[in-house]
C-alpha cells in the first residue's frame, strides 16, 4: 500500500484495480452478519447502561481473520473486509438507538405524564422500521460523497479507525494472536460478569455515602469488566475529564445542596418533592445533579457542534456540490472506483421520504418529513467528514441530535403541534437523524478501509445494508428486553438498578420539558455554565459533562483502565509502544463483548424465567449477593486482579522476546 499527500493519483492500493480476487462471498456476509448483531446487542446494552459505545471495526476485522482461517484454507484481505464492513454496521446502528428509542420507555414509565394522558407504546416494528430508515438514509447520502471525501481528500482526512482497521487486515498475514487476545477478553469478561449479574456471587457496585462534613457526597466503583475496558479504550485525558465531572458533582455539588439543605430542613425546593434535609445521594442526583447533568451536556454538545462549524460549512458546500454533480470531474472506470449508480441513490433516498411519511405510529407527518430529510442530509455531510478528522469516537453525534431535537420542537411549538403528539413527532425526528449520522460515519470509515485495501465500492455500499438489516431485527428486542429487566428509570419501590440511559434521558427531559413547558431551567442552566466554563479552561467539555451526569462509580472504573493505558504508553519503549497498546485495545475489546453479552443474557432470563428473576431481586444490591458483607471487598480485590492481567496482557501478549 503505497500513500502520497501530495497527489492522489500516485495512490496505489494494496490489491491493484487491474486485479480480481474474491470479495463478497456467503462465509464473509454470514460472519459478518453474526458479528454484526453480536457487537449491535453488547453496544447496546453498553450505551444504555454507561452512555458510550466502542467501535467494532477493530475486532470485527481480527475474529475475521481468525475463523476464516481457521475454517478456510485461502482467504483474501477483500473479504475480510467485507466482515468489518457488515460487522461494525451493528455498532453503529445501536448506537443511534440507544441515545433516542428509550426516551419513549422514560416517558412511559412517567407515572406525571401517564396521569396527564400519555399513552404512547413504541413496538419492535417501529424500532425496525426507524433502524431501517434512518440508517438507509445515512448509508444512501454518504455514498456520493466517497470520491471527495476519501479518494480526493487522501492525505489530508485521516479517517482513523478505517486506517487502523486497513493496516491490521494487512497485517493479519502474521497469525492469530490478535485474535486470541479478543477472544481471551470475551471469555475472562463474560466470565466475571456471570460471577457479578448472573450467579450474583459478588455486588458489581461498591459505594460508600459520607456523613458529617460531607454529607450528601458518595463515593464508589462500578467494579464491572465493561468500564475497566472502555476506559482503557478511551485513553486516560477523556477518563480523567469524565472522571472530573463526577467528582464536581458527586463530591462538590452534592454535599453543598445537603449543607443548604440542613440550614432549611422543612422546605422543599424544586424539582425536589420532599425536603434536602431527607434526601440520600441518590435523590440528590435525581432531583438536581441530574439536571445540572443535563445542562452541561447540552451546551458540550452545542459547543462541540460549533468547534465545527469551519468543517460543517466546508463539507456541506463540497457535499452539496458533489450530490449536484458539480465537482464529479472525468471518472476512471476502474473497479476501485466504481460506486452505486446515482439514479439507484436517489430512487432509494426517494422511497425512504415516502416510508417516513407513511411510517404509522411515530406522528411523522408532513413537519416531520422535512425536518427529517432536511437535518439528516446535513448532518450526514457532517459526521462524514468529521468522523475523516477525529474518527467517529469524537463525533458529536449527541449534540448534533440535541440540535436536531430543540430545532424541532421549536418549529412544531410555531405550527402548534405540542403535548404528546409533539413529543413523539420530535424523538422519531430525532431518531432517525440520530441513526442516519452514526451510519454516515460508520459507512466512511469503512469505505477509506475499502480505499486503502483496493475494494469494489458498489459492493462495500450494498453490504454496509445487510449489516444494517440484521441488528435492526435484533434492536428492538433487545430494547424491549432490558427495559423489562432492568428500566431505564429508577422505578420507586425496586430495588434494581435501572440502566441509566444517560443521552436519551437527557434528550427525554429536553423535548418534554420544551413541549410541555415543564422544564426546570434554572438548574440545567447552572449546568450548562459549568460546562462554558470547562470549554473557557480550554479544555473538552462533553466528557466533562457525561461524568457530572453519570454517577461518581461509573467514572472511577473507567479513570482505572485509563491509568492503565496511560502507564503502558508512558514506560513501553518506543518500537514496542504501538503494539503493546494495540495489545490493550484488543483485550479491552473482549471484555467490553463479554461483558455486554452476559448482561444482556441475564435480560432475557429475567424476562422468561420467573424462578430466576426471583433469585435475582433477593440477591441485587451491594450487601445482598451471595458473598453477604464480604462481598464489596472480595469485589473490589476481584477488580484490582481483573486490571492487572489488563495491565499484563497489554505488556507480554502477543509481544514475543520483548
Amino acid at each position: 500500500m503505497q500513500m502520497q499527500n501530495d497527489s492522489n493519483r500516485v495512490f496505489k492500493p494494496f490489491v491493484g484495480a487491474e486485479q480480481s480476487i474474491k470479495e463478497v462471498t456467503w462465509k464473509a456476509i454470514i460472519l459478518g452478519s453474526v458479528i454484526s448483531v453480536v457487537f449491535g446487542v453488547a453496544n447496546a446494552y453498553l450505551g444504555l447502561k454507561f452512555g458510550m459505545t466502542v467501535s467494532a471495526s477493530i475486532p470485527a476485522a481480527v475474529i475475521s481473520m481468525a475463523v476464516l482461517r481457521l475454517m478456510f484454507k485461502r482467504v483474501t484481505v477483500l473479504e475480510n473486509n467485507i466482515v468489518q464492513t457488515i460487522g461494525s454496521a451493528g455498532e453503529s446502528l445501536a448506537a443511534g438507538i440507544v441515545f433516542t428509542i428509550p426516551a419513549f420507555f422514560i416517558w412511559s414509565a412517567d407515572q406525571s405524564l401517564l396521569a396527564a394522558g400519555y399513552v404512547h407504546v413504541i413496538t419492535k416494528t417501529q424500532i425496525f422500521w426507524l433502524s431501517m430508515l434512518g440508517g438507509g438514509l445515512g448509508i444512501l447520502l454518504m455514498i456520493p460523497l466517497r470520491k471527495y471525501l476519501v479518494d480526493q481528500e487522501h492525505g489530508r482526512l485521516a479517517f482513523p479507525e478505517g486506517t487502523a482497521c486497513a493496516e491490521i487486515i494487512i497485517a493479519g498475514d502474521e497469525g492469530g494472536t490478535k485474535a486470541r487476545l479478543v477472544f481471551l477478553g470475551i471469555a475472562i469478561g463474560a466470565l466475571y460478569k456471570a460471577l457479578q449479574n448472573m450467579l450474583k456471587i459478588l455486588p458489581e457496585s461498591v459505594n460508600y455515602d459520607f456523613k458529617g462534613l460531607l454529607k450528601g457526597g458518595t463515593i464508589g466503583v462500578d467494579a464491572t469488566p465493561a468500564l475497566l475496558g472502555v476506559g482503557y479504550i478511551i485513553g486516560p485525558r477523556i477518563s480523567a475529564l469524565m472522571l472530573s465531572g463526577a467528582v464536581l458533582g458527586y463530591l462538590g455539588f452534592a454535599p453543598l445542596i445537603a449543607f443548604i439543605g440542613n440550614q432549611i430542613p422543612d422546605m422543599v425546593i424544586s424539582p425536589g418533592t420532599i425536603p434536602i434535609s431527607e434526601m440520600d445521594s441518590g435523590a440528590l442526583r435525581n432531583f438536581y445533579i441530574k439536571y445540572l447533568g443535563v445542562g452541561a451536556v447540552a451546551i458540550g454538545g452545542f459547543i462541540s457542534l460549533i468547534k465545527s462549524l469551519p468543517v460543517i460549512f466546508s463539507s456541506f458546500s463540497k457535499g452539496l456540490g458533489q450530490l449536484l454533480g458539480k465537482n464529479a470531474g472525468n471518472e476512471v472506470p476502474v473497479r476501485t472506483d466504481r460506486d452505486l449508480p446515482m439514479k439507484w441513490v436517489l430512487i432509494g433516498v426517494l422511497g425512504i421520504i415516502a416510508a417516513i411519511w407513511i411510517l404509522p405510529g411515530t406522528e411523522l407527518h408532513l413537519i416531520g418529513v422535512i425536518i427529517s430529510v432536511v437535518f439528516g442530509f446535513f448532518f450526514v455531510v457532517v459526521a462524514a467528514r468529521i468522523v475523516g478528522i477525529v474518527g467517529s469516537s469524537s463525533s458529536p453525534v449527541s449534540g448534533m441530535t440535541i440540535a436536531t431535537l430543540l430545532v424541532t420542537c421549536l418549529m412544531l411549538v410555531y405550527f402548534g403541534v405540542s403535548g404528546v403528539k409533539g413529543m413523539v413527532t420530535a424523538m422519531s425526528v430525532g431518531t432517525i437523524v440520530c441513526i442516519a449520522v452514526c451510519m454516515s460515519g460508520d459507512i466512511a470509515q469503512d469505505l477509506k478501509t475499502g480505499y486503502l485495501l483496493g475494494a469494489t465500492p458498489w459492493k462495500q455500499q450494498l453490504t454496509e445494508f445487510i449489516g444494517l438489516i440484521f441488528p435492526a431485527i435484533a434492536m428492538g428486542f433487545t430494547v424491549f428486553f432490558l427495559n423489562d429487566a432492568f428500566g431505564f428509570v429508577q422505578i420507586e419501590g425496586s430495588n434494581r438498578a435501572p440502566l441509566l440511559a444517560p443521552q436519551a434521558n437527557v434528550m427525554a427531559t429536553l423535548v418534554q420539558g420544551v413541549m410541555n413547558s415543564s422544564l426546570p431551567w434554572l438548574p440545567i442552566i447552572v449546568g450548562g455554565m459549568v460546562a462554558l466554563s470547562i470549554e473557557l479552561l480550554g479544555v473538552s467539555s462533553l466528557p466533562f459533562a457525561i461524568g457530572l451526569y453519570l454517577p461518581l462509580s461509573l467514572s472511577t472504573p473507567i479513570m482505572t483502565g485509563g491509568l492503565i493505558s496511560y502507564f503502558i504508553n508512558r514506560y513501553a519503549r518506543e518500537e514496542n509502544k504501538k503494539s503493546k497498546n494495540e495489545n490493550g485495545i484488543l483485550f479491552s475489546s473482549g471484555l467490553v463483548a463479554g461483558d455486554a453479552l452476559v448482561s444482556v443474557l441475564v435480560a432475557f432470563m429475567i424476562g422468561t424465567w420467573t424462578f430466576y428473576e426471583r433469585y435475582y431481586d433477593a440477591h441485587d444490591g451491594m450487601m445482598r449477593t451471595i458473598t453477604g458483607s464480604l462481598g464489596p471487598w472480595i469485589s473490589l480485590v476481584c477488580f484490582i486482579s481483573l486490571a492487572a492481567v489488563l495491565g499484563h496482557l497489554a505488556w507480554h501478549g502477543g509481544i514475543k522476546g520483548k
